[in-house]
């Protein structure tokens, strides 16, 4: 009898896509075999905690005040090509620490969900373990320059784009795998939408927008909330915060003040029956976000991107059909009264998520993994 698989994922930052789709696999991978040994682990903050810090309060400040520096830095080749020296002497000095990680676990599979340690054991696997099975499972719809290594066995992507990009960069076409950007496998579940508006005080009859910003409930939600407030239609409107307390109370102390009816929530863990029961949402495109939306067939309303990967995944979306962009919170407004007053785009839109969504992706990673 085969032995059971020990699977190592590795992600970069525990309120991020990168770590939701870690867990999406984990759950997968114990489903189909639950003796598979699974350890899952945060690998920026265990090879240097100090660095991840400094690199993610860096990133967080470009991204605030200086959006256009990130969109010039994002995939730039002159700038790939002059960090790659940086980049190599990054795994050498991280290495050390994974290094003994594998040696502890030994795993037959090293999966990574970022870019980041997908680099560092594609180094560490040429130097020391050339042997070792390497996935690079992909977040986002478009792939960029930092995961190309030759050292990785299979790439899992989010779409034929995606494949197209990575074989125009050399990857071989049979280390490619269209599976989807890996969700958790509740998505595959219908609900009865009576039954959830009833229990979160909701009339099921009436249009409902869901608005989000990601884990730490960043963007213009206030201002979108004000303007759609302003609309002659009679909607109601769930905001799911994340971990921005501040907002959640901002709109629990004004619930008077507004004539539409606004369920405010934190972090929730019920984000499959909130897609379920809205009509549109309104969102940042986060790669794991976009991909719960179109495995609900969820109308996607954009608006304010972020520079570099939810641009790219802006674009592939509305080339899908699946997305509408607005530039501003008043454009917001217009677009989702327009929107909820033209029910044969609203299901064209449905129609398009539904072709491109891909609610089994990490049952058919789980499968690949476990059978490589």
């Amino acid at each position: 009898m085969q032995k059971p698989k020990r699977v190592l994922l590795l992600y970069i930052s525990v309120l991020s896509g990168h770590h939701r789709a870690a867990m999406a696999i984990e759950k997968a991978l114990l489903s189909l075999n639950p003796e598979t040994q699974v350890f899952s682990i945060n690998s920026f903050h265990y090879t240097n905690p100090i660095l991840e810090k400094v690199i993610n309060r860096t990133y967080n400040g470009i991204i605030k005040r200086t959006p256009e520096v990130w969109e010039y830095l994002y995939d730039n080749p002159k700038v790939v090509k002059n960090t790659q020296a940086l980049k190599e002497m990054m795994h050498r000095y991280n290495s050390t620490k994974m290094k003994a990680l594998i040696a502890d676990f030994k795993p037959d599979i090293v999966v990574c969900t970022q870019a980041f340690p997908c680099g560092l054991i594609a180094d560490y696997k040429v130097t020391f373990a050339p042997n070792l099975s390497l996935v690079g499972v992909l977040t986002d719809f478009y792939p960029h320059s930092y995961w190309v290594y030759e050292a990785v066995d299979k790439y899992i992507v989010a779409s034929n784009d995606a494949k197209a990009r990575l074989l125009a960069n050399g990857i071989l076409e049979d280390k490619i795998h269209v599976f989807g950007i890996p969700i958790d496998t509740r998505f595959e579940k219908t609900h009865n939408k009576r039954a959830i508006c009833r229990k979160m005080g909701l009339d099921s009859h009436k249009k409902t927008v869901l608005i989000m910003g990601g884990s730490g409930g960043l963007g213009p939600i206030k201002k979108v909330v004000a303007a759609l407030d302003k609309i002659n239609l009679d909607i109601q409107i769930i905001i799911v915060a994340g971990t921005n307390d501040r907002l959640v109370t901002y709109f629990k102390k004004r619930m008077q003040r507004f004539s539409k009816k606004i369920t405010a929530i934190g972090y929730a863990h019920n984000i499959d029956e909130l897609m379920e029961i809205s009509d549109i949402i309104v969102t940042k495109p986060g790669g794991l976000t976009v991909s719960e939306a179109l495995a609900k067939s969820t109308p996607i309303m954009i608006i304010n991107p972020i520079p570099g990967q939810e641009s790219k995944n802006t674009e592939f979306l509305l080339k899908e059909g699946a997305a509408v962009k607005a530039v501003n919170e008043a454009e917001a407004a217009i677009l989702v009264e327009s929107l909820c007053r033209a029910p044969v785009k609203l299901e064209a839109m449905k129609q398009a998520s539904t072709r491109i969504g891909r609610s089994d992706s990490a049952i058919n990673i789980a499968k690949m993994l476990l059978e490589l």
